[in-house]
């Protein structure tokens, strides 16, 4: 599973928070909504708040990281 989201904490080490947005219909009145979800990724590569990166699923690196950051896709 791939995502592209925006970093918005690396307080953590090793660790940033990056937030995926998705639009869905709502399945009775068909408005449009903006879902977000907050994904903790393991981060090599040294990313800065604002940043949009590509994240990836992997095998756990802990109990609440599942993902990886791959590239920043733009500053």
């Amino acid at each position: 599973m791939e995502f592209i989201g925006k970093v918005v904490s690396t307080k953590m080490a090793k660790t940033a928070v990056v937030e995926v947005e998705r639009i869905v219909a709502h399945p009775l009145y068909k408005k449009r909504m903006r879902k977000v979800r907050k994904i903790k990724a393991h981060d090599e590569i040294g990313v800065k708040v604002g940043n949009k990166v590509r994240i990836v699923s992997v095998a756990p690196v802990s109990k609440d990281k599942h993902f990886k950051i791959v590239e920043v896709v733009s500053k």
